[in-house]
């Protein structure tokens, strides 16, 4: 059965639930959460969290099963929105044009403590944090309960979108035993490019899969950082070495946490490697720049289930006249010319030149003819 058939049977199934079912407005972020549940990026979760779940991966990055699970993915209604559905065991989540896009049944509504939910996560409260931002513009309750996705909704970019079971289908298809997996939310620069290159040296192919979805202000634009791979992976990779798409879902930028959820999507998505290098998920300067790397320690490799690859930082020592890290080369800081998602965002934002040895003149040239290469 095809996914527009299984949709349509779901769509059947739930048609004489839609009526008498309490209706709720979803923002374009839970209903994306509710995709890629569905479509198992999440797994195992079935639903949004309920407050066991919930406190539980507060406190202890684990399901009450005791599987790791690092970030709540949850659902925030109104005080007027529970006073609706209090008494409520399912409800209809809508889209911004009030289409039912899922059913969110055996529901839980439950109070929880923002403060809390942004320390725990975020490892802070300031209100400058992007994610703690979010958190405090939430309502007070949250609905846990299971996901029926009743939307057939192309994806954005969907010519590079694969479900989880397409990819590992397109692995075995290739024979690749072995995939190493690149998270971003920038333009490729000529670090990014080494790190990857460096792991592909040791794995049968490269997953890189950008994060497309809502971003802090001042990020690069989804667009953008399509545009500028595709011209990198077409001039300087070998074609049957990779395989490139997307991830829709917002950034969180949690840091740690994120490091590990990131890992968890993408061993569903039938990667065995993940590189995890200096800030990943980071924003400011709210974490450790290798903090991500350190959280890992905290748990069994087999519980996470993926190869975590960590890095140094790579910066382009001048002495060597190539990419190097402390563990490959002895020259001073002095002759290293550090780079950084940061560093390009900075540089591209005043309108400095990015040099060769920052990106490929392909990519620079890309980014300089772009209006508007920021999200605003």
């Amino acid at each position: 059965m095809n996914k527009s058939s299984r949709t349509e049977t779901k769509i059947k199934n739930y048609a004489d639930l839609l009526h008498p079912l309490k209706k709720i407005r979803a923002s374009a972020d839970a209903l994306q959460d509710a995709r890629n549940i569905s479509h198992g990026i999440y797994a195992p979760l079935k639903g949004f969290l309920r407050r066991a779940d919930f406190q539980s991966v507060l406190n202890a990055m684990r399901l009450t099963d005791n599987t790791i699970w690092s970030i709540p993915i949850v659902f925030d209604v109104s005080e007027s929105e529970y006073e609706q559905i209090k008494n409520e065991t399912a409800v209809a989540l809508l889209d911004h044009r009030a289409e039912t896009k899922a059913i969110l049944e055996k529901i839980e509504i439950y109070p929880y403590d923002k403060k809390e939910y942004a320390r725990k996560v975020f490892g802070t409260t300031d209100p400058t944090h992007p994610g703690v931002q979010e958190i405090f513009e939430k309502g007070p309750y949250l609905v846990g309960g299971n996901i029926q996705y009743l939307g057939n909704d192309r994806e954005p970019f969907s010519e590079t979108y694969f479900t989880p079971a397409e990819t590992k289908a397109l692995f075995q298809k290739r024979g690749w035993k072995t995939i190493v997996a690149f998270q971003t939310r920038n333009v490729p620069h000529r670090s990014h490019e080494y790190l990857q290159k460096t792991a592909l040296q040791n794995v049968d192919g490269l997953f890189i899969q950008p994060v497309i979805g809502k971003k802090k202000p001042g990020d690069f634009k989804d667009e953008l950082i399509i545009q500028c791979y595709r011209e990198l992976l077409k001039n300087y990779y070998p074609e049957n070495r990779y395989v490139f798409g997307i991830l829709p879902m917002k950034m969180n930028y949690a840091g740690p946490r994120d490091a590990i959820f990131h890992a968890l999507i993408r061993k569903n998505y039938g990667c065995t490697h993940f590189i995890v290098g200096r800030d990943h998920a980071g924003v400011g300067n709210f974490y450790h720049p290798f903090a991500a790397q350190e959280i890992f320690k905290n748990f069994r490799p087999k519980e996470i289930g993926i190869t975590i690859l960590p890095y140094d930082n790579a910066a382009y020592c001048t002495a060597c006249g190539e990419f190097t890290t402390p563990k490959t080369c002895s020259h001073p800081d002095s002759q290293k010319l550090a780079l950084s998602g940061t560093k390009v965002r900075a540089m591209v934002q005043n309108k400095e030149p990015l040099p060769e040895h920052f990106t490929r003149p392909e990519i620079a040239n890309i980014i300089r003819n772009h209006p508007n290469p920021f999200v605003a």
